[in-house]
């Protein structure tokens, strides 16, 4: 990919955003990751260099399969789990192995299967603009393939950023393809 950008427009700033973009939409975090994060004995290290005395650790999560949306806002609603979610967290990052397999039950959610269509979205809107690459068209196709850093969150906030990145990713191509279209209208 940097030696067909290169040729093309002298540049390798387009590589470089899908390289750190692409490792982000493949890096996204699920409840396996979670859990492993939290599980890990230098979470609570760090919590307890942070507090002095007597306190309690308490968890505020919105477990896909347990909470309700909010009948108001249609967003997850999130509840409070005690110290003991320590152990579940333990136990439920040993079963990481079973990510991706008919066997995962988060990955049934509607924000895991976006997530995994991301990719493969991205894949394909890399491939497109490195096809139709020129030195003009350099900066926006930069532009497009950093879209992913609008992406944030987890739950219901990264579906929002999602949606967003989406319309922002439509409307940009549609810009990118333009004169394309146009040229080839003229001949």
């Amino acid at each position: 990919m940097r030696r067909i950008e290169s040729e093309k427009t002298g540049g390798t700033k387009l590589a470089e955003a899908v390289a750190r973009y692409y490792a982000k939409l493949m890096a996204y975090k699920d409840e396996y990751e979670v859990a492993r994060l939290h599980s890990d004995p230098a979470f609570m290290q760090k919590i307890e260099g942070m507090f002095e005395g007597d306190y309690k650790v308490v968890f505020h999560l919105a477990p896909p399969m347990l909470n309700k949306p909010d009948p108001a806002s249609g967003e997850a609603k999130k509840s409070t789990y005690g110290p003991w979610m320590m152990r579940a967290f333990r136990l439920l990052a040993q079963f990481k192995g079973l990510r991706g397999t008919a066997l995962d039950i988060f990955g049934r959610t509607e924000e895991r299967s976006a997530e995994r269509a991301l990719i493969d979205e991205y894949a394909a809107t890399v491939e497109q603009l490195l096809a139709k690459l020129t030195p003009a068209s350099h900066a926006l196709a930069v532009e497009i393939a950093s879209i992913p850093e609008m992406i944030r969150g987890y739950g219901h906030v990264k579906m929002r950023h999602l949606k967003q990145a989406q319309k922002q990713r439509a409307e940009l191509l549609a810009k990118f393809n333009a004169p394309l279209e146009r040229t080839a209208r003229a001949a």
